[in-house]
């Protein structure tokens, strides 16, 4: 959707959801990513980890 009331409504809902700390996905990819990484965390395979220390352990 494209105009000025799709413009305010797309500012409208990533304000409130940053005002109410929702997590607020924008794409097909990133709401999938963010599905695995509940799965994982629910199944107790969740962790923290730094970009660096991920980096490292791929290359």
């Amino acid at each position: 959707p494209a105009g000025k009331r799709s413009q305010y409504d797309d500012s409208y809902i990533r304000k409130t959801a940053v005002k109410y700390k929702v997590p607020y996905i924008t794409t097909g990819a990133g709401a999938s990513a963010a599905a695995k990484g509940i799965a994982a965390y629910r199944k107790g395979k969740g962790g923290v980890r730094s970009l660096q220390s991920y980096h490292a352990s791929i290359t």
